[in-house]
C-alpha cells in the first residue's frame, strides 16, 4: 500500500492510499460520516487481488484537514476534491466509483456534475441519495399523496429526525462529546464500529452545509454512466425508495435490494466487493452476469423475471411444465427435473423457445441425497436459484383402512420428503448468498379439505402447507420469501397416474380413466395455475389458492370449518 497527499482546489490536504494490482481497473471508494478511510479495509481486502483500489479521507476526516468554516463542505467543493483525487491517483482513463453514505451523496453529486465528466466507468452507490434526487422524493410525494407515497415520505422523515438534531446549536457537540451520539449509533447499528469525536464534530458541516438548499430547491441532475444501487433493506437511515427511485435521472440503472443494515461496507464487505466486482467487470468488456441482469431497472429489461434463475422439480408435464415455460416466457433462465428423463428434456426444449436457457436433470425428488447431488450440481453449473418451484407430486385416493403402510411410505416420500428435500438443498444456498430469493411449495385445496377418499394425499398436503408457512416465517429475515401453491380441480396427467388403493389393475385403470375424463371437463388448465404461481412470486404471497373452488374452499375453511366437515362426513365432496 501506497500512500500520499492530495492537495485540493482550497489548499486542504487529503490523505490517499492505494493498493492492489498495479494494471488492474481502478476503483475509487469514499466514505461516509462519521467514518473515515478505513471503513473499506474489508471491501479492499476483497478487491485488491484484481482491483487498484483508491481510499482517501474526505475533508474533516481522518488524517485529512479539517477546514473550520460550513462553506468548505458545500457538495461542489466535495465533488472537486473527488475529481483531484481521481486526477491525482489515474491521470489518463476512467475510474470506477464506489461509495457510501456521505460519501455517496457527494460522489452522486461529481457523478451528475462536471468535475468528472467523461472520467467516470461506473458507479456502486451504498445508503446515500443525491440530495436533490431526494428533494424530488418528497415533492412528489406531496403533490400525488398516495397512501403508498406518504408511508414511504413518513418512514423516511421518521429515519431522518437525526439531520434536524444535527441543525440545532450547541447540543450535537456536546452529544459527541460526552460520548452518547457514538453509543446511541453503535445502538442502531452495532456495524458503526467507534467513529472518532473529532470526524463527527466537523462532520456534521457536512449537514448544516448542504441538507436545507438541496432539499428545498432540488435540481435536475442527470448521470450518464452506469449505476448501480445496493440498498439494505433493514438501513436504520436511508430508506429503500429514497434510494432507488432514480429511473427518471439515470438511464442505465441497476438496483439490488439486500438484506443488511446502514454499514453494509464494514458488517458484510464480501457482498459490497462481489456486486461491486460485477458490475466493473461487465463494464470493462465482461459478460453480465445473471445477478446485473436481474437488477437492471432501466432500461427496462423485457419481461417480468429477467436475469432469474428458476428451478422446477416434477416439470416433465402438467403444473411443472407449465410453470417451467411459464418463467421462460418472462424472461427467466429455466432448470427443469423430472424422474422421467425424456420428459424433462422435452420441457427444457420448449422452454428454450421462450427464454434465454433451460436445462433438464433426471431426479428423484423422494431421494434426498439425489435432490443434495443436484443442487451442488446446479450451484457449480448455473449458480443460486432465485427462485425453487417445488413441484413434484404423486396422487393418492381411497379410504384410510385400505391404505397400506407402503402406500403411506410412497406418497410421503414424494409429496411431503420431496418438499422437504428442495427445500433443505436449496434454502442454504438462497441464506448463505444472502440475495434473497424465493420457495415455491406446490400443495392443494386438500390442504384445507377434509374428505374421506384422500386422507393420505391429504395429509401430505397440509404438511407441506404447515411446513411452508413455518419456513416463510424463519426465512423471512434472509430476505426469502416461501409460498404454498394450493390449486383444486385441475385437468393434468396426474388423475392418469394416480394411485387407488384397495382396488385391483382392472378397477384402477377404470376409476383413472373416471377421472381424466371429469378433470377435463372440468377445463382448468395446468397453465393458468402457472399464472398464478408467477404472480404469487412477484407479490411475495404466503398462500395462493388457485382454481374458483380452491379460492371458495380456504374461504370456508376459514369461515365455516364445521360445515367442511359435515360435507366430508357425509361424502358430498367430488371423489
Amino acid at each position: 500500500m501506497s500512500h500520499s497527499w492530495v492537495t485540493a482546489s482550497d489548499g486542504v490536504r487529503l490523505s490517499v492510499r492505494v493498493r492492489g494490482a498495479e494494471r488492474g481497473p481502478t476503483v475509487v471508494c469514499v466514505h461516509g460520516y462519521p467514518d473515515d478511510s478505513s471503513l473499506w479495509d474489508g471491501v479492499a481486502a476483497e478487491l485488491t487481488g484484481r482491483f487498484r483500489v483508491v481510499t482517501y479521507d474526505v475533508r474533516g476526516a481522518g488524517e485529512s484537514d479539517r477546514p473550520s468554516g460550513r462553506a468548505a463542505y458545500r457538495l461542489d467543493q466535495l465533488a472537486d476534491d473527488l475529481a483531484t483525487v481521481v486526477d491525482a491517483v489515474a491521470p489518463e482513463g476512467r475510474v470506477h466509483l464506489l461509495a457510501h453514505d456521505w460519501g455517496a451523496i457527494q460522489t452522486w453529486h461529481a457523478v451528475t456534475g462536471e468535475a468528472l465528466r467523461g472520467r467516470i466507468a461506473s458507479y456502486t452507490s451504498i445508503s446515500g441519495p443525491c440530495l436533490d434526487h431526494a428533494g424530488y422524493f418528497f415533492r412528489d410525494r406531496l403533490r400525488v399523496p398516495t397512501p403508498r407515497r406518504l408511508r414511504e415520505a413518513l418512514h423516511q422523515l421518521l429515519h431522518s429526525t437525526y439531520i434536524a438534531f444535527f441543525h440545532l446549536p450547541l447540543i450535537p457537540e456536546l452529544a459527541w462529546r460526552t460520548g452518547l451520539m457514538r453509543r446511541a449509533i453503535r445502538r442502531l447499528d452495532p456495524a458503526a464500529g467507534r467513529p472518532r469525536i473529532a470526524d463527527g464534530l466537523h462532520g456534521m458541516k457536512l449537514y448544516r452545509a448542504n441538507m436545507l438548499p438541496r432539499l428545498s430547491r432540488p435540481a435536475q441532475r442527470h448521470a450518464d454512466v452506469p449505476v448501480q444501487i445496493l440498498a439494505p433493506r433493514s438501513d436504520a437511515f436511508v430508506s429503500v425508495p429514497l434510494q432507488t427511485d432514480i429511473g427518471r435521472w439515470v438511464p442505465d440503472l441497476r438496483v439490488r435490494r439486500v438484506p443488511g443494515t446502514h454499514w453494509m461496507p464494514r458488517a458484510d464487505p464480501a457482498r459490497v466487493a462481489r456486486a461491486a466486482a460485477e458490475l466493473v467487470d461487465h463494464v470493462e468488456g465482461g459478460p453480465e452476469p445473471r445477478a446485473l441482469r436481474a437488477a437492471r431497472v432501466t432500461p427496462r429489461p423485457a419481461g417480468r423475471f429477467p436475469g432469474r434463475l428458476v428451478v422446477v422439480t416434477g416439470g416433465g408435464g402438467g403444473i411443472g411444465r407449465a410453470t417451467a415455460l411459464a418463467f421462460a416466457a418472462e424472461g427467466a433462465d429455466v432448470v427443469v427435473t423430472d424422474i422421467d428423463p425424456d420428459a424433462a428434456a422435452e420441457t427444457a426444449k420448449l422452454a428454450r423457445e421462450h427464454g434465454p436457457t433451460a436445462s433438464s436433470y433426471t431426479v428423484d425428488s423422494a431421494d434426498g441425497a439425489a435432490v443434495a447431488a443436484f443442487a451442488e450440481r446446479v450451484r457449480v453449473e448455473h449458480g443460486v436459484p432465485d427462485i425453487v418451484v417445488n413441484n413434484a407430486g404423486i396422487g393418492m385416493a381411497g379410504s384410510f383402512l385400505d391404505t397400506t403402510e407402503a402406500d403411506w411410505q410412497r406418497v410421503l416420500d414424494v409429496n411431503l420428503w420431496g418438499v422437504i428435500h428442495g427445500c433443505r438443498a436449496f434454502a442454504g444456498q438462497l441464506v448463505e448468498r444472502g440475495a434473497g430469493g424465493h420457495l415455491v411449495n406446490v400443495a392443494s385445496m386438500a390442504a384445507y379439505l377434509p374428505t374421506k377418499v384422500l386422507p393420505a394425499y391429504s395429509t401430505t398436503k397440509a404438511a407441506v402447507l404447515t411446513l411452508s408457512e413455518c419456513l416463510r416465517a424463519e426465512l423471512a429475515g434472509h430476505g426469502i420469501g416461501v409460498t404454498a401453491v394450493c390449486p383444486g380441480v385441475v385437468h393434468t396427467g396426474i388423475t392418469g397416474s394416480t394411485r387407488f388403493v384397495g382396488l385391483d389393475a382392472a378397477a384402477q385403470a377404470s376409476r383413472r380413466q373416471t377421472s381424466t375424463r371429469l378433470y377435463a371437463r372440468r377445463g382448468f388448465g395446468p397453465e393458468r395455475v402457472a399464472a398464478d404461481i408467477l404472480r404469487a412470486v412477484e407479490r411475495n404471497v404466503a398462500l395462493a389458492p388457485s382454481t374458483p373452488e380452491a379460492k371458495a374452499a380456504l374461504l370456508l375453511s376459514r369461515l365455516t370449518p364445521g360445515l367442511l366437515r359435515a360435507a366430508a362426513r357425509r361424502d358430498l365432496l367430488p371423489r
